[in-house]
């Protein structure tokens, strides 16, 4: 999308939109997946659970990384990440009430 079009949708449409985005791709999502299990790792750990390069998953997390996702911290040379318990929330509200827009239809009359 380009930047000039996004003053046509809400902040609140942009913002999922930003989001989904972040989450579009297996690797993103595998990393999450790691770090809910774990609740922290060292970025040596995900080379090793997904089989990807480094300079793969680097990027990956700096996606993850720049939309609030996850955080880390650097001790030395290892870098520890972890989910943002608040902007996971925050993302996740957000879904919701995408989501929550849908209402059943009684019949399963459609199009």
């Amino acid at each position: 999308m380009g930047i000039t079009k996004t003053d046509l949708f809400t902040e609140a449409q942009n913002e999922v939109a930003l989001a989904a985005k972040a989450l579009a791709h297996p690797a993103r999502i595998a990393i999450i997946e790691f770090l809910l299990r774990s609740n922290s790792c060292i970025n040596g750990d995900l080379v090793n659970e997904l089989g990807l390069a480094q300079a793969t998953i680097s990027q990956h997390l700096r996606e993850l990384k720049e939309i609030g996702i996850i955080q880390g911290t650097i001790e030395g040379t290892r870098v520890c990440y972890c989910i943002n318990p608040q902007r996971w929330k925050e993302i996740q509200n957000k879904f919701n009430v995408l989501f929550n827009k849908f209402e059943d239809p009684a019949s399963n009359e459609c199009c």
